[in-house]
């Protein structure tokens, strides 16, 4: 059986067969026998590669923070996630630079640290809860047509990537076959609104090849 390590752009971990092209931790989420106990362990959420030089990972190993994947970039930044600065680091560059010219709201002027930008993601991805289990995945409404390439909107239950003149039906093997941007002025959206502002301002994410396949 699936070991239970995929993310959804909602944020769920799930057990799937699917393999992802992205990978990523939140911490210490498992027990030892490899059940995930806990949707988080820290704020600092990382997108990762695949792989890094050379490293080899036992999976889900005692005591070691747990490796999740993801279907490609896009479904990671819409659970929240960021790119990380050890094996990423042109990507978290970008990301932090586009990040920055569109959050001004926030007032950090010409410079942002990693931690203060994790702070904001964390208090966006997830609604307060007196305990960590019962925090929900945080959505908003916007009009359609003002959302940027790369991100995910959530449309009769279920998510769909927003790319170009297109919404593409997300599943965890891949992108099916898009249908027209709706003529609908609210939608929910799952990706966080600063990493939205992100997306709005250049930063391009990296998506699965069924993205250009269903095109």
């Amino acid at each position: 059986m699936p070991r239970q390590n995929r993310v959804t752009p909602d944020g769920q971990i799930i057990s799937t067969p699917a393999r992802g092209t992205f990978m990523g931790n939140r911490g210490i989420l498992h027990n030892n026998r490899q059940e995930i106990v806990k949707p988080y362990a820290h704020k600092v959420w990382i997108i990762c590669l695949l792989n890094f030089r050379g490293r080899h990972r036992e999976v889900m190993a005692p005591g070691s923070y747990t490796e999740l994947f993801f279907l490609d970039e896009a479904t990671a930044l819409a659970a929240g996630h960021r790119p990380c600065f050890e094996c990423r680091r042109a990507a978290a560059e970008a990301f932090r630079t586009a990040w920055l010219a569109g959050n001004a709201q926030f007032g950090f002027g010409d410079w942002v640290k990693v931690g203060e930008i994790d702070a904001v993601l964390h208090a966006e991805r997830l609604t307060e809860a007196y305990t960590i289990k019962d925090r929900k995945k945080r959505t908003y409404t916007a009009v359609l047509q003002t959302l940027p390439n790369g991100t995910f909107i959530l449309w009769e239950e279920r998510p769909y990537l927003v790319w170009q003149d297109a919404l593409l039906p997300w599943t965890p093997a891949g992108y099916e076959t898009p249908v027209s941007r709706l003529k609908k002025d609210q939608v929910v959206v799952l990706t966080p609104p600063s990493t939205v502002a992100a997306l709005a301002h250049g930063y391009v994410p990296k998506l699965h090849k069924s993205a250009d396949e269903n095109r």
